[in-house]
């Protein structure tokens, strides 16, 4: 399987930024134009979250992103007819990232039809088991062109880690911690016994490090041990500011990225 993740590995090896963001937050219309600023600020792969009534594995502000976008309206319905058009306007990799819930009630198939026509790319769905992946979510995936994300954790063996690698595509999704989304880090606290052991096992996906990276430092930090990183509830944070979306994102991604 190939796509826009696999051709953005192969022409850039350091300081991949993902940023994470919520659909349709802080307004109901805000998720294009969020994806089109974040492309121009020079981001080179967006993750767009699916809201759910129960978002377990995030911390506070993305649980209220999450509580607000299902407020405004957004459902996977609202979702798709959005980004009906998204390909003649965004040209980076798009993700979509969330709770197998929603997924599950839309039905797999559709879901993943539908992620085909609006020309995404991958789908992480953390509490999706790799089994349950395996034998009800992979043919359709694989049909669609679309990689399966999955997330490793310091907690994670190496055989486990193993598993995920052969098991997903596109790259690995690799938890700084075993805490919630959001939970604030400094640099010197990222686990490198943990990076390390996980570089020296030679995957085959390359990785990207989430969870508690927030600023220039724990993005230059993590791009130490990895081609790149995810930043999610530090942006969210800043979208909840009254400032227009032109002026949060390209402050926002050039504090990062200068």
């Amino acid at each position: 399987m190939h796509n826009r993740i696999n051709e953005l590995f192969s022409r850039k090896s350091h300081h991949i930024l993902s940023v994470y963001f919520t659909a349709g937050y802080p307004r109901l219309e805000d998720t294009v134009p969020i994806i089109e600023l974040l492309e121009q600020n020079g981001v080179d792969l967006v993750e767009i979250g699916m809201p759910f009534s129960d978002p377990t594995a995030d911390g506070p502000v993305i649980q209220k992103s999450s509580d607000s976008a299902l407020k405004n309206g957004m459902s996977l319905e609202v979702l798709f007819h959005q980004l009906e058009n998204i390909r003649e306007r965004v040209s980076i990799p798009l993700l979509l990232m969330g709770y197998v819930n929603p997924v599950l009630q839309y039905g797999v198939e559709r879901f993943c039809r539908q992620c085909r026509q609006s020309g995404i790319d991958g789908i992480i769905l953390p509490d999706l088991p790799p089994q349950e992946y395996l034998t009800h979510f992979r043919p359709f995936f694989e049909e669609n062109n679309l990689h399966h994300i999955f997330l490793i954790t310091p907690q994670s063996s190496e055989a486990r880690i193993r598993e995920l690698d052969a098991l997903g595509s596109g790259f690995l999704y690799m938890v700084s911690s075993a805490s919630t989304t959001g939970a604030t880090k400094k640099a010197e606290e990222f686990s490198h016994e943990y990076f390390t052991r996980v570089e020296k096992l030679g995957l085959q996906n390359p990785r990207l490090i989430g969870f508690g990276i927030s600023d220039k430092s724990t993005f230059e930090k993590a791009c130490k041990y990895a081609p790149g990183a995810i930043i999610g509830s530090a942006f969210v944070k800043a979208l909840g500011q009254p400032l227009p979306l032109e002026q949060t994102i390209g402050k926002f991604v050039k504090e990062i990225k200068e």
